[in-house]
């Protein structure tokens, strides 16, 4: 059987790190998607520490993903924030893609914000639009669950009848409107990818109750869940996969969709991190 010990070994000693290098505790966490930098300059950087630089954090392979920790203050709230994320496409397991939210739940966070460039299905969606997620679908073929459960850390069988925390999702609702942002809301579906989706693929998973399409976050949630984390999620709308309309899709295509939606997203952020009691 599988010895869980020197992986909650390991995530201890990330942690430890972490702790040596700064004197913030945040209770909120914040994972930054593709080309969703922006927010990173917001916050008043404390501590900026590679990946490579904490142990067995795994390595960023993703051009558009940093890969950096950030300690310091947004909007005058502790938070930490990852800039760069890591995924099942990359080779890593889900044990792997999700360690770096089980070392931010051992350091005190309780709180995490989660963004992410998705293909939009629903037919209501635009390139550039930001979308709630109400809900999820993991059809990834995978979950970091899977193994001997760590009682400490969580539940053999945790509840997910409500991922997504209903007291955030009614925040951001309030600070989008107060910002003038549009936020649409709906169902994200994860897949392993790394390849974009046939037409049959995404008529197949809008008929499923799907409303956008990405290769991260879901395995960062359920761990978030399991963890006891309250979740938001936000999905940045970078292509609309409208099969009978359906254009090829470039990495290049993406970054540009998701950087021009980043001063909607960072300033929405922004304004959910000031509204927490995170100190």
């Amino acid at each position: 059987m599988y010895d869980p010990a020197p992986y909650v070994a390991a995530v201890d000693a990330a942690v430890a790190a972490i702790a040596g290098q700064t004197t913030l505790r945040p209770r909120l966490g914040i994972i930054l998607g593709t080309g969703l930098g922006q927010l990173a300059d917001e916050i008043e950087v404390e501590a900026s520490l590679s990946y490579d630089q904490l142990p067995h954090f795994p390595v960023s392979t993703v051009e558009s993903h940093v890969g950096r920790l950030l300690l310091g203050t947004l909007a005058g709230v502790p938070v930490v924030a990852m800039q760069g994320r890591f995924h099942l496409y990359e080779g890593y397991s889900p044990q792997k893609v999700t360690f770096p939210v089980r070392v931010l739940a051992c350091f005190g966070v309780d709180t995490l914000l989660i963004s992410n460039a998705a293909g939009g299905m629903n037919p209501l969606y635009r390139r550039g639009d930001l979308m709630l997620l109400t809900d999820h679908i993991n059809l990834q073929g995978a979950n970091p669950l899977v193994g001997p459960n760590i009682d400490a850390w969580g539940p053999r069988f945790p509840d997910m009848s409500a991922p997504y925390d209903a007291g955030l999702i009614a925040l951001a609702e309030a600070k989008a409107l107060a910002l003038g942002i549009k936020l649409q809301q709906g169902v994200y579906v994860a897949v392993e990818g790394p390849n974009l989706e046939t037409r049959a693929e995404y008529r197949f998973l809008r008929a499923i109750g799907a409303d956008v399409v990405g290769m991260s976050t879901v395995p960062e949630v359920i761990v978030a869940r399991h963890m006891d984390l309250r979740v938001l999620a936000i999905s940045v709308i970078t292509d609309e996969c409208f099969p009978d309309a359906l254009e090829p899709v470039s990495i290049a295509d993406v970054l540009a969709a998701a950087s021009e939606a980043e001063p909607k997203l960072t300033a929405l952020m922004k304004a959910i991190a000031e509204s927490q009691d995170a100190g």
